[in-house]
């Protein structure tokens, strides 16, 4: 991986270099350079620029709907990573390739964020709950390399206030001219993300179900840890597995069953097909599908389109609602 990374950080550096002179005008402009790999930082750190972050060039790395497991960096990407100021990534294993991409980088002065390392102990590993697929290489008696953490960090409104005071004390020894403008940005931020918060605990403590059940893989752990909730799903979170075993169909439905849910869920990208099986054996057939977004198909097109981290944790404790009635 490290040759590879070097390879491609060679080639653009040769083509930066070109293009150099004509662009010098423009990146003037930019008095900050900060890449993130995912939506949910790309969001968090616009509300912290605030009105700066017109002065700033706030790159997305996962742009295009990729997947964060399934996505390799560009030469372009790996170019951005190498001169840029502050660098913000999750930190799992599906962020293999990080560690190589930093050797490669020719800022020395550049932050990083590792988004598991800020959380450090609170970190959760990932989970094989009841009637879940195992992933392939996780049977009985296969040999652990050591604790898979569950990456899905941002899809809890209380570490993500933890990521915000973060990124913000960054932020501000990067820049201490506009220090304070960060910090009073991210302070009223936080105030949102709090009060959204305590949306989720009043009306999911008022839920008269406590437990979730996904005809998909699961990236929703901190969300549930958060609030008290249970959950039963086909895989992990981070599975890249697509079918389901009957063994596995035939569990949840009973669980649909037992526990008189109405509703099976499925994160934004699924094409319900499982959901639609559990269902169909079940006795009566008639439960709903529902959507829980993990934002991990969103792009800087729909923050243009007025999509931010705040909207999708809104809608899903929408969602939540119904799911629990």
């Amino acid at each position: 991986m490290k040759k590879y990374i070097s390879i491609i950080l060679a080639g653009a550096l040769a083509l930066f270099l070109l293009s150099a002179c004509g662009n010098e005008n423009d990146s003037q402009e930019k008095s900050l350079q900060i890449v993130t790999t995912i939506f949910p930082e790309y969001d968090w750190v616009r509300e912290i620029l605030g009105a700066d972050a017109d002065h700033t060039e706030l790159t997305m790395l996962l742009n295009n709907g990729v997947d964060l497991h399934s996505y390799q960096p560009t030469a372009e990407d790996i170019l951005k990573i190498s001169t840029c100021d502050l660098f913000i990534y999750v930190g799992g294993e599906s962020d293999a390739w990080v560690e190589d991409a930093l050797q490669e980088a020719t800022n020395k002065n550049m932050r990083v964020i590792n988004l598991l390392d800020v959380l450090g102990s609170s970190a959760k590993e990932e989970e094989l709950v009841e009637g879940m697929e195992s992933e392939e290489g996780e049977e009985s008696g296969a040999e652990e390399e050591g604790p898979e953490y569950d990456e899905h960090v941002w899809l809890s409104l209380k570490n993500t206030q933890v990521f915000v005071h973060e990124i913000a004390d960054n932020l501000a020894e990067i820049d201490s001219q506009n220090a304070d403008k960060y910090q009073n940005n991210a302070a009223a931020y936080n105030e949102k993300l709090a009060s959204l918060d305590e949306d989720y605990k009043s009306t999911l403590d008022a839920s008269s179900q406590k437990t979730l059940l996904f005809g998909d893989r699961f990236p929703f752990r901190y969300l549930v840890d958060d609030y008290g909730l249970s959950y039963y799903a086909a895989f992990v979170g981070c599975s890249a597995e697509t079918e389901a075993s009957f063994e596995t169909i035939a569990f949840l439905a009973g669980k649909t069953e037992e526990l008189g849910l109405t509703c099976v869920l499925t994160i934004e990208s699924s094409d319900q097909k499982i959901a639609q099986t559990i269902i169909d054996n079940t006795q009566t057939k008639d439960q709903n599908i529902l959507t829980l977004d993990s934002m991990q198909s969103a792009t800087s097109e729909d923050a243009a389109n007025g999509v931010t981290y705040l909207s999708v944790m809104d809608s899903n404790l929408s969602v939540l609602k119904e799911a629990l009635q």
